[in-house]
């Protein structure tokens, strides 16, 4: 591996080619974990020399970067626009998991490290982001929950938090089985998702 003095500036590569290099990326980071993964194996993964990926990236923190930049702007792309639409808080809730699933469905990898790795990277100051990403999440989810219960909606003895955080954790840990492309479309986990977390899978008597 190419020491840091002896690296090139990164070559401008076409976008395609970058979003190749990154997914492929992306899954070795989710299959191995961050540390565990060394440039070598990124390069070997996408076909090419280790060297050469300093022709594209300058370094595989570089590469997190952009995974895991990309995917919070696109989820909170769309949850910002859920939020803005002035809907009731079921509907948000609603809205809210499905767009998850779908942030799932594009990037799967990226969630599953984000799942794992965002606890420690968040003390790095590159990676400051991710603490404003995860209270900016926290907020959204309590208001919306708290907004429930005030509005009758919700059930009145409702722990908010803790439910902020089971909808949170089921949620997001389906990014560990889920597949691109499967039996269910990712609209199609959500609603049975939602039916179970809202309605419960009892008969009702």
């Amino acid at each position: 591996m190419p020491t840091n003095s002896s690296r090139k500036t990164p070559a401008t590569a076409s976008p395609e080619r970058r979003e190749e290099l990154l997914a492929t990326a992306a899954e070795v980071f989710a299959a191995q974990g961050y540390n565990a993964t060394t440039v070598r194996e990124i390069a070997d993964a996408a076909g090419m020399l280790a060297g050469s990926l300093y022709y594209h990236f300058d370094s595989k923190e570089s590469m997190l970067d952009e995974i895991l930049s990309a995917f919070l702007t696109e989820l909170w792309e769309g949850y910002d626009a859920v939020l803005a639409a002035g809907l009731g808080p079921r509907a948000t809730i609603e809205a809210l998991v499905t767009e998850s699933f779908r942030e799932i469905d594009r990037h799967r990898a990226a969630v599953a490290i984000y799942q794992k790795e965002s606890r420690h990277l968040t003390g790095q100051h590159r990676f400051g982001y991710l603490a404003d990403s995860r209270q900016k999440f926290e907020k959204a989810w309590l208001g919306t929950l708290e907004r429930g219960v005030e509005a009758g909606v919700f059930r009145a003895d409702l722990d908010v938090r803790l439910t902020y955080r089971f909808v949170r954790d089921t949620v997001w840990v389906a990014a560990s089985w889920y597949r691109a492309g499967g039996q269910h479309s990712p609209e199609e986990i959500a609603r049975q998702y939602l039916s179970m977390v809202l309605d419960g899978i009892a008969v009702r008597t």
